[in-house]
């Protein structure tokens, strides 16, 4: 009961930032469209370059991002096929983007910081990174294929700056460079910005809705491949890894679990709305999602993470 009560009073704050997102949108005109392009064009590659800038690059930490930008990408798969029996439209590849992404960030950071303190900081980094990757290639371009060609999807991949500050972090890492003190200040209020800006674009987007889409397959679908389908495939790396290669340590397991167990990433409302792809119904979704987190989560946490 103490897990529960302490996790559910961290993640109440992030619902006032959704609440005071909405409030701006309805009552003062905030754009969605510019705070989005503020989000993925400057703030979101400043964040992914001082993560991997100040991670210690080793083969064991390098495999984190690689599996959640697999497990998004088998995810993701997984979501396009078996919705084409439902959706023929872009809905498919919007709902396909949405399944490979969770809230990492925005969400998972300061969830993983309340249940295992600041020790967590640097895995779920790790994982943020590999989330980003997929967001910003293959679910992207995934996403795009819905209303663009294959030629105006990958030009449109390339033109997102993260995957240039993923690598020019990792040039500056390897070489050892030290961006010195000033650099860090300025990366950490990214780093809030980075929270802030993105719970409150769940809100602003909601506020900005001319009418609700209420689609309840898309909703039901959406939050099945949330909160089913990933925890199902994180338990199942587990499981393979503890009985072959044991390439994680065991304490680094019930972290691992609760990455799976987050919400429908809040930037998806970027993406879509950037894609002209139903930025109305995934900023529903969104909120649903994030909204069914606040007892899911603290609730999964007492019988499968204590």
């Amino acid at each position: 009961m103490e897990i529960f009560l302490t996790l559910l009073f961290k993640i109440i704050p992030l619902y006032i930032i959704i609440f005071l997102g909405f409030i701006a949108g309805k009552y003062l005109n905030v754009s969605k469209e510019s705070i989005a392009n503020v989000l993925i064009y400057t703030i979101v590659p400043v964040v992914v370059f001082n993560g991997i800038v100040n991670t210690k690059i080793t083969p064991g930490t390098l495999s984190i991002p690689l599996l959640f930008f697999l497990l998004a990408c088998i995810t993701s798969l997984l979501t396009y096929h078996f919705s084409g029996y439902i959706w023929k439209d872009s809905t498919r590849n919007i709902l396909s983007f949405m399944g490979g992404s969770s809230n990492t960030g925005y969400f998972g950071l300061p969830v993983a910081i309340a249940m295992f303190g600041e020790k967590a900081v640097g895995i779920v980094a790790l994982a943020i990174i590999g989330g980003s990757l997929y967001n910003n290639t293959f679910g992207y371009f995934l996403a795009a294929k819905g209303n663009y060609s294959t030629k105006e999807s990958l030009i449109k991949v390339v033109k997102l700056p993260i995957l240039y500050a993923f690598f020019l972090g990792l040039i500056v890492n390897i070489a050892g460079f030290h961006l010195g003190t000033i650099f860090l200040d300025t990366a950490n209020n990214f780093n809030g910005a980075f929270t802030i800006m993105g719970m409150m674009l769940i809100g602003i987007g909601l506020g900005d809705m001319k009418k609700y889409e209420f689609d309840l397959k898309f909703i039901a679908f959406a939050l099945a491949i949330t909160y089913l389908l990933w925890p199902i495939l994180m338990l199942l790396i587990i499981f393979i890894d503890q009985h072959t290669f044991r390439i994680y340590d065991p304490n680094l397991y019930k972290m691992l679990l609760l990455l799976s167990m987050l919400p429908v990433a809040a930037n998806l409302v970027s993406y879509s709305t950037i894609l002209k792809i139903h930025p109305e119904k995934t900023a529903l979704v969104v909120t649903i999602s994030t909204l069914f987190a606040l007892l899911y989560i603290p609730l999964m946490a007492v019988y499968f993470l204590k």
